[in-house]
């Protein structure tokens, strides 16, 4: 079973920043566009960041100017460096591997939580 592994979760203050990783296996990561999302409780998942191969890149309207995706292609790592956080970012946090930077894809990551205090 393909597996993604997130870490860099954890609690912070509003105004302060964390990263994010997620490790995939070679065989997804380079074949697929690789993403971020989160679902806040009692609320639906939804898209942060995806990047393509080629670095193009996705953010969801209330992350830009605040998040940035990257990705490292001999790590075969993504990275969302989240600075600026509020409190309406805290949610867990999904790693995703997919076809597409629009849309989310069949390769999931359990999940890191980050809460952000006011």
């Amino acid at each position: 079973q393909v597996r993604l592994v997130e870490s860099g979760g954890g609690s912070v203050q509003a105004g302060g920043s964390l990263r994010l990783s997620c490790a995939a296996p070679g065989s997804i990561f380079n074949r697929n566009a690789m993403g971020w999302y989160r679902q806040a409780p009692g609320k639906q998942r939804e898209l942060v960041a995806t990047i393509g191969g080629r670095q193009t890149t996705n953010y969801a309207d209330s992350v830009k100017g605040r998040f940035t995706i990257s990705r490292d292609n001999a790590k075969n790592t993504v990275y969302l460096q989240m600075d600026s956080l509020k409190p309406g970012d805290t949610a867990v946090y999904y790693c995703n591997a997919g076809p597409s930077i629009l849309y989310s894809g069949q390769y999931w990551g359990k999940g890191t939580l980050v809460t952000v205090s006011s």
